[in-house]
């Protein structure tokens, strides 16, 4: 900050800003490069990089938890990114039950996807129901694509990412964590996310 504010004059609003955009990219780069490493521990790096892919691919839409803590966004992302995909990487998970999760991680999205923050409340119905929607109809696909490759390798992979999109929205972890559910409901104004 002291580097912008000596070559550039900014308001105290935008040194709040930069601030803040400057801590979550240190935050979010310190976060991935402590989950590759472990990931290389484990072997499993190549996954580990397909999982963040389909997950974010859904989570677009689907939007879900944020930690307010490092430490929480840590050892979430750690569940999430390295100890569900290396699960399920190597345990064979019958195709009954695979299923069985992708229908309770589809039903998840229905009742719960989009799933908002308070600091970003999605305020606009329509734009709610549009982007649950979507997440659906990527539970969907990822699914089909589940059934159809009938691969024990991207089944793991695809699955990670729907359980952890399902986790992510739900009210459960929300509760856990002491985070406001349906952020939308409390604003007294409409406004366009």
């Amino acid at each position: 900050m002291n580097f912008i504010s000596k070559y550039q004059s900014i308001s105290d609003y935008d040194k709040k800003r930069i601030k803040y955009g400057l801590e979550g990219l240190y935050l979010t780069i310190s976060k991935m490069i402590i989950l590759t490493i472990l990931a290389v521990l484990l072997n499993m790096l190549k996954e580990f990089v397909l999982v963040i892919i389909f997950f974010n691919v859904i989570r677009f839409t689907g939007f879900g938890f944020h930690a307010q803590k490092s430490y929480e966004c840590l050892s979430i992302s750690t569940f999430n990114f390295i100890i569900i995909p290396f699960l399920l990487l190597h345990i064979q998970l019958p195709n009954f039950f695979v299923y069985t999760i992708c229908a309770i991680c589809i039903i998840h999205y229905l009742l719960f996807a989009p799933a908002d923050t308070k600091k970003r409340p999605l305020s606009n119905k329509r734009k709610r129901l549009i982007r649950k929607i979507i997440t659906v109809i990527i539970g969907f696909i990822y699914t089909l694509t589940i059934i159809l490759l009938h691969n024990t390798y991207w089944t793991s992979i695809i699955l990670s990412a729907l359980i952890i999109q399902a986790i992510i929205v739900s009210p459960i972890i929300y509760w856990l964590f002491k985070q406001p559910y349906n952020n939308y409901k409390a604003l007294n104004i409409r406004k366009d996310v």
